[in-house]
């Protein structure tokens, strides 16, 4: 009995001396965990994604960033007057230099119908500037001086954009005099869809709080990185800090092929497109509440030739959702004349699909 009591306190001892050392080797004198216990400890709640904004400037470093790329444009348009006499009425908006070659890019309706383009640079110099090429669809145009020393915005992508990003407008609200206005905000929501009418939307917009007002369109919507990642577009009327922005990606797409060609060559169905509303719903006993309903189908273009009919609802091009013309008309734009499409659409309450190929537009 007592060897076998001597052999239990010694192996009680033996337990708790080992216990010791592993206390021990825990934690060091500074009480930190050594690194065995770092290695089997993770501490990173898995649960919570990471979100990293690119925000390495201060408002004021973005905002001395960008300024130089931004310019103001003034133009005029003649019309006439009750009594047949000319009376000019002139515009203002803002733009951004696209490259050192002198292309400048702004909305559509600023420079749309105009008899003269003045364009002033962030330093007070003034050029004449001639129109590339516009592309009402998107509410875009490209319009072009010759000058030393420009200085070319930066292009962010849209791609990647978070709602909480703060954001900065930059441009010449209602011609002030001195220079542009700066104001700061956040993005209030992503992939925003303003009807201008039936046949006619703009899609994935960005909405901001940021303040924005007449002659501020053209101008750059841009993250604390002082990078472009929007182009002031529109506000709604009566409202109180609500402002939309065409997003960079669509807008890159769109200005390459205006400095390129003069144009955007969309891919052509050969239909005149009508959103899906609620009355249209009802009228037409529709199975869907979004999509795009054929009003007319243009004869000897490829919705004719491949059977589609009036009435019948796009719901999606290949493997695209198709909301709205807006949809409709990005799809287009990223898709060439030649392009084999397939096309979904319900004929009555019947899905249907069918392949055709994009045609160029009249």
């Amino acid at each position: 009995m007592r060897y076998i009591n001597l052999y239990k306190i010694f192996l009680i001892v033996l337990l708790n001396l080992i216990f010791l050392i592993a206390c021990e080797n825990s934690t060091d004198a500074n009480g930190t965990s050594s690194d065995l216990t770092s290695q089997s400890v993770k501490p990173v709640n898995t649960s919570i994604p990471l979100v990293v904004v690119s925000e390495s400037l201060t408002t004021i470093q973005a905002v001395g960033l960008l300024t130089p790329s931004v310019v103001q444009i003034s133009t005029e348009q003649l019309s006439l007057g009750s009594f047949n006499q000319v009376i000019p009425r002139s515009g203002v908006g803002s733009g951004i230099i696209l490259d050192t070659q002198g292309h400048i890019l702004t909305n559509n309706h600023v420079v749309e119908g105009r008899n003269s383009i003045d364009v002033t640079l962030s330093d007070g110099r003034s050029f004449e500037a001639t129109l590339v090429g516009s592309d009402p669809r998107t509410d875009l145009a490209v319009i072009k001086i010759t000058s030393e020393s420009l200085v070319p915005a930066k292009l962010g992508n849209s791609e990647n954009l978070l709602v909480g990003e703060d954001v900065i407008a930059v441009g010449h609200a209602l011609a002030l005099k001195g220079g542009p206005t700066v104001s700061k905000g956040v993005i209030s929501a992503l992939e925003r869809t303003i009807d201008l009418d039936a046949q006619t939307s703009m899609v994935d917009l960005i909405q901001t709080d940021a303040s924005i007002n007449p002659g501020n369109s053209g101008g750059p919507l841009s993250n604390l990185a002082g990078e472009v990642i929007g182009i002031n577009t529109a506000i709604i009327d009566d409202s109180n800090g609500i402002g939309f922005a065409i997003n960079i990606d669509d807008a890159k797409i769109v200005s390459d092929q205006l400095v390129k060609k003069g144009e955007v060559q969309r891919g052509f169905i050969g239909i005149s497109p009508f959103n899906v509303t609620k009355a249209l719903k009802e009228q037409l006993e529709l199975p869907v509440e979004e999509g795009v309903v054929i009003g007319r189908v243009i004869p000897e273009f490829p919705a004719s030739q491949s059977g589609m009919q009036v009435e019948d609802v796009i719901i999606k091009l290949n493997q695209v959702d198709i909301t709205n013309a807006g949809d409709l008309s990005k799809f287009l734009i990223s898709n060439a004349p030649g392009t084999k499409i397939l096309v979904t659409f319900y004929r009555k309450s019947e899905l249907m699909q069918l392949e055709l190929t994009l045609s160029d537009a009249p």
